[in-house]
């Protein structure tokens, strides 16, 4: 199922378990909405210490064991968007991209997820997500899907097991790792930073009735130091 089929599927199952505001919302965004996101990378030929989170965690692709029950959208007392968040994270994992990976605990528990995406997925890209996103280069990976579950956010997770899975793509011949962050979201970007990931473009949204157009900018120079301008 293409990207844009399951996202409507989704829609549709809000509607259904009376949450038909957060579906208006989603159906408003895509009929009139501009937006802009940065787009990040990190040169793995840099060496960068990755932070350290407040728990113990290793990285590793996901298995069909790992227990990911905190993405049930049938949890009681969930609000609109956990549950809008959590059926997108549903939507990769059935999407057919590989790789995804875990941060996991002592104990063999997932505490984090978020897919490392290599060049050679550029048409599986392509095809549920459109035109988000530039053509990866061989020497390209993309992170996408970042995703900490409730209890354990607000202890440093994101930034360490990001830091840890961009490094992964190197054993796959990969030198740049890229990343795409909504510009409003100043806690995801101050991970990312944590992380080792500058800025290097920005990425235009726009819908107009159902269509999207996308197009990149480069950023500058002061950008790519660390301040978004």
């Amino acid at each position: 199922m293409t990207g844009g089929l399951a996202r409507a599927r989704d829609l549709l199952r809000l509607v259904f378990t009376g949450r038909g505001r957060r579906m208006w919302q989603a159906v408003s965004y895509r009929l009139y909405s501009n937006s802009a996101s940065v787009g990040l990378r990190r040169d793995l030929r840099e060496p960068h210490l990755a932070p350290a989170a407040k728990r113990p965690f290793q990285v590793r692709p996901l298995t069909s064991d790992d227990d990911l029950a905190w993405l049930d959208v049938r949890e009681p007392g969930l609000s609109d968007e956990q549950v809008y968040a959590r059926l997108g994270q549903a939507r990769l994992l059935a999407s057919g991209l590989q790789t995804c990976h875990v941060a996991v605990e002592p104990d063999g528990q997932a505490c984090y997820m978020q897919w490392l995406i290599l060049s050679h997925q550029n048409d599986r890209v392509r095809a549920f997500f459109g035109d988000l996103y530039p053509r990866l280069a061989p020497d390209e990976a993309l992170l996408e899907g970042a995703y900490t579950p409730e209890a354990y956010r607000g202890q440093g997770l994101m930034a360490a097991a990001m830091a840890r899975i961009a490094e992964r793509a190197d054993q796959f011949g990969a030198r740049w790792v890229v990343t795409f962050v909504d510009e409003g979201n100043a806690a995801s970007l101050k991970g990312c930073a944590r992380a080792g990931f500058v800025p290097y473009l920005r990425r235009h949204e726009r819908f107009r009735m159902f269509r999207r157009f996308v197009s990149f900018t480069p950023v500058s120079r002061a950008a790519s130091s660390g301040t978004i301008i």
